[in-house]
């Protein structure tokens, strides 16, 4: 098992290799756009300098794989570096047709093209861009601000200093390739079935268990609560409350099912990003 793990980690970084690097050369690189990311600051760079896209991408990388080697691990730095590695190699030795000169076509399938490849690999156990690295590990040390905040932060940076250097156009197509990346990113992560945790606190919460376990096919999870302070004021009365989780299509028929037996129910939603383990698929009915 651990050797077909290997195997399918190893393919899936290899396939993101080559996908991010139809994304550079076969859309972005002709058209001067670029991407967030060490990605776009190695082709900011590459543009001014006239170094090689191909080694600035790497050596750029090299400060970020020395911090994840440190807090993350030796398998993934060692996983990262390769990809990465591969990625500078593709770059520099593969020839990618210019497949397009439609600037809208290539903003937004530059972008599908680079995120699937930033998605196979992190799937693979590997990351093909250093900023998801420093993002994680800022994030943890100051406890205010979320890694997406911090890569956004990153990246207004970067297409700011775009806009001088390659003028609006290009920038704002750029900041489109961008858009579309993440897009693709947690496509490739999340899949279609996008999870929504539902917590429901209702008197009836027997009956609710009943009909989302029975009726609908899914599992949860019962907790005891008390009533602190609500619509009928201080009540120190028991109260079930109730944890499932569904996806985004099934919401609004639990909802339905839940406020039918108890109009009352109060319900909260949140979006989940993964889930392990537990019943995720529903039960088939006998």
């Amino acid at each position: 098992m651990k050797i077909r793990g290997t195997l399918i980690d190893t393919l899936l970084i290899i396939l993101g290799i080559l996908s991010a690097g139809l994304g550079l050369k076969g859309f972005l690189l002709p058209s001067h756009f670029i991407d967030g990311g060490v990605t776009g600051i190695s082709i900011l760079v590459a543009d001014a300098t006239h170094i090689p896209l191909s080694i600035l991408i790497f050596v750029i990388n090299v400060p970020f794989l020395v911090l994840g080697y440190k807090k993350l691990g030796t398998v993934f730095a060692i996983k990262s570096a390769a990809a990465i590695a591969g990625l500078s190699l593709v770059l520099a030795f593969m020839h990618f047709p210019d497949v397009t000169p439609d600037k809208l076509l290539t903003a937004v399938f530059g972008g599908v093209f680079i995120g699937a490849g930033i998605g196979m690999a992190i799937r693979g156990g590997a990351v093909l861009d250093g900023t998801e690295i420093a993002a994680l590990l800022v994030s943890k040390k100051t406890q205010v601000v979320r890694v997406s905040d911090v890569i956004l932060i990153v990246n207004v940076v970067i297409f700011g200093a775009a806009v001088f250097q390659l003028g609006v156009e290009k920038a704002l197509y750029s900041i489109l390739t961008y858009l579309s990346a993440s897009k693709m990113i947690d496509f490739i992560l999340n899949g279609l079935e996008q999870y929504t945790g539902m917590t429901i606190v209702s008197t009836k919460g027997e009956q609710i268990r009943i009909a989302i376990t029975q009726k609908l096919g899914r599992g949860v999870t019962v907790y005891q609560g008390k009533s602190g302070y609500g619509k009928d004021g201080h009540i120190n009365a028991p109260r079930e409350i109730i944890f499932t989780v569904a996806t985004r299509l099934e919401v609004p028929l639990l909802k339905k099912e839940i406020l039918r037996i108890d109009p009352a129910a109060f319900i909260v939603q949140q979006s989940v990003d993964d889930t392990t383990g537990g019943l995720l698929k529903r039960k088939k009915s006998h």
